[in-house]
Order: C-alpha cells, then structure tokens, then sequence
C-alpha cells in the first residue's frame, strides 16, 4: 500500500498491506486498521484505530510492535501479562473471515450471498465445530444427502469448504491432507455423479418476436421499458437493470458498459439503433439508473422482467433466452459474418493468440447488425 492508495479506496472491503495488516473499509465508508495473527492456534484479529487518525506508517509501526509481543507469548490484544484465550478457532469464523477477504474480487452481490447462504445451510454440522477437528467423515455427511440429487450444489458447497479449510491450514489451525478434496479422497467415498446435460435459457423462436415485441410496446411501467432495450440490444440482465445515465454518449450513439458490470470483465460498447435512442428519450434522465427501483440507489428488481414476461402468459421463453432469439436470426437472416454476432453478444472471439492480436470490436459493423435487428423487431408483417 501507499499513503495515495489509502487515501483513493473508496469501496467496502479489506485490503491486505502484508504480514496480516488490513485496512478495512465499512459499508459506510469508514476505514480502520486491522492485523490478523494467529496465537496458540487460534485465529485473532487487532484494531489498530480508524483512518486518517492512524496513518498507514503509524498502523505498520503498531503492527510490529504487536507482533513483538506475539512472539513473546503475550497477546497483543491484551497487552503484556495477559495470556490468550485457548478457545479453538471455528468453521464458521475462518467461513465468514474468507468471505469478507475474497468478496471485493468477486463479480456481484448474488455470488456473494451465496457463499454465505451455501455454507451456512449445508455447512451446519460443522460451522461451530472447530477447525482443526473436522475430518472426511464430516464433510462427507454434508455431501452425501445431495451428491446425485442435487450434483451442482454439491460440487459447490465442497469446493467451498474445500477452500474454507485451506485458509485454515494456512494461518496454521490445523494440518495435514484436507478433508474436502475430492482426488483421492472424497471420490472414493462418494462415487461419481452422472454427467448432466447443459441446460439452456429457454428461447421464443426469433419468428415470433416482432409480434410479441409489438405487444410488448404496449405494456406500460419501466419493466416493459428494461426489456425493450434487453431485446434492442442482445444484453444480459444485469447489464441493462444497472444501466447508468452516466454511460449513455446519446450525440454518439453510444453504450459503454464497464468492465466491472461485464461478465468476461472487458469493457463493451453497445451501438444504439434509432429505436433504442427514441427509447432513451422518454425515460426520465432524473434518476442515477435508467431504471430506478422502489429502494433508494437501487435498481428494478431483477425479477422485474421475468415477472412481466408471466403477467404476459409467456411460459415457454426466459429474459436471457432474447439473446438466443438474436442470434439464431443473426444466423438464419442474415450473411453477417458468425464473429460480429458473437462480439454483439460480448462474447470473446478466437482463441488467446487472437484475441491478443484483436485491437478493435468492430463497432461499425455490430451498428449495421444492431440497426437490421432493430428493424426487423419493428416489423410485424411476416
């Protein structure tokens, strides 16, 4: 860390300086200090005061004072003549210390509820127990009621706790081979699950979306509105609920969603056809997010859609199935090459040797692609 990148942090999280040393940043904003030890097998975490009282020079020199006094023996939590608690470090404090250091690197709020739901639910047995008295048999229990019938919560609920203990080995709270493996160890006990097929968004055939897009037209609420442009554009649901004004280059005709809200983590420009820009001109500009929600700073509910399509009586197709609808047409309508569909879609095109040699994302010809795609939803005589 420097003083500069202290000073710049702005989102909730921890942030490592090294040897333990965190600056941890609230929901509200605050920033403190804080240093992960580890005394007499046990998982311990000091405050080092809140920022900028404490400077970063001051909580690193407090940091090797404490850990002077660690490596006396003395908690450094209670200062000189105390001796630490011999309480054993749990799953569920190493589970929840695991999240809170992974969760500012992961990509949204629902993958991070659902470490903590995954772990809590089918981590029960164990979530008190302590770390270093967790064995196979106990993770095998966890895994056995829903290895073959629930086969994809089971890979992730064990490669969680799989994870989970690793942290735990080491900060040093427990040792040898880790019982949530699955080589050499689970596999045997478990067996192996069937292979299941890929499922897929459910998808209205791209004949038919004219006529529901003309129906669509004609629902009202910001629901209606959301999926209009999800179907103008070929996006993903969430890049459309958190659309924000500030993204929107209307003189250019332009959408650029960063990098952050995408899901291959890459910047995407989305050409705006003049439909879509006749869309933007009566949503209300008044509002952070195009499509503000009932909570204050929070956007439509990402049910919204999958709510309206039900009021609709549309039961064979999904919000996200749009994008299949696009790019069968792309392929049975159209002579546009297959890699400008694939780049409409955000999709990564060629292997790594030429993606690294692809400088541009053929923005004009994904306009041309947009603008047909926009006509052709416009048009309900076929």
């Amino acid at each position: 860390m420097t003083d500069a990148k202290v000073r710049s942090l702005r989102e909730p999280g921890k942030y490592p300086d090294g040897e333990g040393l965190k600056l941890r940043i609230s929901p509200t904003g605050s920033k403190s200090w804080t240093w992960i030890f580890t005394l007499e097998g046990r998982r311990r975490e000091a405050g080092f005061g809140s920022y900028p009282a404490v400077s970063l020079k001051e909580a690193r020199a407090k940091r090797v004072e404490a850990e002077r006094l660690r490596d006396d023996g003395i908690d450094p939590i209670k200062g000189a003549g105390h001796r630490p608690e011999l309480r054993p470090t749990t799953f569920g404090e190493i589970a929840l210390d695991y999240i809170a250091d992974h969760e500012a690197g992961w990509k949204n709020d629902k993958h991070r509820q659902q470490w903590r739901n995954t772990l809590q639910t089918y981590g029960k047995p164990i979530w008190n127990m302590p770390v270093d008295q967790i064995g196979v048999s106990e993770v095998r229990n966890i895994l056995r009621p829903i290895w073959h019938k629930k086969p994809e919560t089971a890979k992730r609920v064990r490669g969680r706790i799989e994870r989970v203990l690793g942290a735990a080995k080491a900060l040093g709270l427990r040792s040898g081979p880790n019982p949530a493996s699955l080589r050499d160890n689970l596999d045997f006990l478990l067996g192996q699950q069937r292979k299941q097929s890929k499922r897929h968004h459910a998808a209205m055939p791209y004949a038919d979306v004219p006529q529901f897009f003309s129906d669509l037209k004609r629902q009202e609420g910001l629901a209606a509105r959301a999926l209009e442009l999800l179907i103008h554009t070929a996006a993903r649901t969430s890049e459309v609920l958190h659309a924000k004004w500030c993204e929107f280059d209307l003189d250019n005709r332009l959408w650029t969603i960063p990098a952050e809200r995408m899901k291959a983590g890459k910047e995407h420009r989305v050409p705006l056809t003049p439909q879509v820009m006749a869309l933007l001109n009566v949503l209300t500009e008044n509002k952070t997010f195009l499509f503000p929600g009932q909570s204050k700073g929070k956007p439509l509910s990402n049910m919204a859609m999958s709510m309206l399509l039900r009021r609709m009586d549309i039961a064979d197709a999904t919000v996200h199935g749009f994008r299949s609808s696009f790019r069968d047409w792309c392929g049975e309508s159209t002579d546009e090459p297959g890699d400008i569909a694939e780049m409409a879609l955000a999709h990564e095109v060629g292997n790594k040797v030429e993606q690294a040699y692809r400088r541009g994302d053929a923005l004009e010809k994904r306009r041309k692609l947009m603008t047909m795609w926009s006509d052709y939803l416009s048009n309900t005589e076929r």
